[in-house]
Parts: structure tokens; C-alpha cells; sequence
């Protein structure tokens, strides 16, 4: 019994180096990643293995792992336009690795190859673009700005293997002396618009007030020739329209006695 445990014993250990050394001779790439194989005697190796489960020598191989998958970064920057105006500006970009260039980026620039590469190339792009527009031309062709910043970055990131599946402008303010300068240019543009309303209602009133002269004057010289064509009919017909106008007013009134004319109607008053 003491042979057949010992036996025993041996086989268990036997499998549990066995399966130590297979473990560590298998490793796992996940979807949308790759990975590169370090060789302590050969150094970094030119093929880039795909996903699935895959063997390497223990101790001898290391994998690297990488994510090539798009993934997100948002790159501030402080910068002047062509007016020497302070803009703040937010890049947001969309970035993975070209998968065939992995061992040179591992060999140059690292695994941490977007925290090295992206700071640098988008602040150069975009310094570079911004500086070609005035302040007022980055708020009224934000487009052409963005396009114009996607393409050169686009072309600058492709020298380091990377790929820039989508770049845009989340952020774009300036400096507070420029929105101080923007917010009295709009007062001042109110002040004169109220201004020209003033004056061309000013202007209304004065045309109004000419031609109630004129109509006026005119009025004037159509009654002196009805007078000097009439004589003073024209006024007797008047009067007696004013004197109808007037009986009739008071006609309505409760508070008005009519009596004859001649005072023989007073005495014919009863006591």
C-alpha cells in the first residue's frame, strides 16, 4: 500500500508539472486584439499572431497583447488663430493600430504608443490648422476647420501605424477678452439698429406730418374758391347745418324747454 501511494504520489506530480508546463506554454488572444511575440534569443518576431489559443516556447516567448479595436481619446488644446486670438480647442478621435504594424510600434514606440504619439501629432496638427483662420472664420466654418484637421491628421498618424477611423471638434471656446469683444460688438449692433428705428420712424412722422399739410393747404384753397365762387351762400349753408346739428343735440336733452318766440306766451302762463 505504502508503494501504491508513493506511486501514486509520483504520477500526481508528474501531471501536475505537465500540466504546468502546457499551461504555460498556451496563451489566449481575444477577439479584436493581436499579439506580438517577444523572443528572449531573437527578440521581437516579424508575424502577428490572430485570435484563438496558440503555443509558445516557456520561458523563451513572451506574448504582447493589443487591442485593435477603435477606441476613444479626447486631446485638449491651447492654441492662437491668424488673429491672435486664444482658442481652446477639444479633439475627439477615433483610433486603433494598423495590425500588420505591430512589432514596429512595439519596437519604436511602446505599448503605450497613444499615450506618446496622439498628445503630440494633434496638437501640431491642430496649431498649425487653427492658424490659417481668423477667430470669427473657425465659428463660421467650423466644418472646413474639422475637415481640414481629420485630413492632416489622418496623413501625420499614418506614419506612426496608426489608423483614425473618425476625428471631430466636441469643444471650441476663446479667450475672455475676445467674448467680452464679441458681447459689446453685439450691444453695440442693438444700440444702432434702435437707433435707425428712431430715425426712420422719425422720418415716417415727418412725411405723415407733410402730407397733413399739404391736404390741409389743399382743403384751404378748395374752400377760398368755393367762396369766391359762391359768395356767401357757402356760409349761410353752413350756418344753418351747424344751427340744425345744434337743435338736433339738444333735442335729446331732457333738461331743454323749447318756447314761442313773442311774449305773449308767458302771460298766457297759467298763475
Amino acid at each position: 500500500m505504502a508503494k501504491l501511494f508513493e506511486s501514486i504520489g509520483k504520477l500526481g506530480l508528474a501531471l501536475a508539472i505537465g500540466g504546468g508546463v502546457v499551461n504555460s506554454a498556451l496563451y489566449n488572444v481575444d477577439a479584436g486584439h493581436r499579439a506580438v511575440i517577444f523572443d528572449r534569443f531573437r527578440g521581437v518576431q516579424d508575424a502577428v499572431v490572430g485570435e484563438g489559443t496558440h503555443f509558445l516556447i516557456p520561458w523563451v516567448q513572451k506574448p504582447i497583447i493589443f487591442d485593435c479595436r477603435s477606441r476613444p481619446r479626447n486631446v485638449p488644446v491651447v492654441t492662437g488663430s491668424k488673429d491672435l486670438q486664444n482658442v481652446n480647442i477639444t479633439l475627439r478621435i477615433l483610433f486603433r493600430p494598423v495590425a500588420t504594424q505591430l512589432p514596429r510600434i512595439f519596437t519604436s514606440i511602446g505599448e503605450d504608443y497613444d499615450e506618446r504619439v496622439l498628445p503630440s501629432i494633434t496638437t501640431e496638427v491642430l496649431k498649425a490648422v487653427v492658424a490659417r483662420f481668423d477667430a470669427g472664420e473657425l465659428i463660421t466654418q467650423r466644418e472646413l476647420v474639422s475637415r481640414q484637421v481629420s485630413e492632416d491628421l489622418t496623413e501625420r498618424a499614418s506614419t506612426f501605424g496608426l489608423i483614425l477611423d473618425d476625428v471631430s471638434l466636441t469643444h471650441l471656446t476663446f479667450g475672455k477678452e475676445f467674448t467680452e469683444a464679441v458681447e459689446m460688438k453685439q450691444v453695440a449692433q442693438q444700440e444702432a439698429e434702435r437707433a435707425r428705428f428712431i430715425v426712420e420712424k422719425a422720418e415716417q412722422q415727418k412725411q405723415a406730418a407733410i402730407i397733413s399739410a399739404a391736404g390741409d393747404s389743399q382743403a384751404a384753397l378748395l374752400i377760398a374758391n368755393s367762396l369766391a365762387e359762391a359768395g356767401d351762400g357757402l356760409v349761410e349753408l353752413r350756418k344753418l347745418e351747424a344751427a340744425e346739428d345744434i337743435a338736433f343735440q339738444l333735442s335729446r336733452s331732457r333738461n331743454v324747454t323749447y318756447l314761442p318766440s313773442g311774449q305773449g306766451t308767458l302771460l298766457q302762463l297759467p298763475q
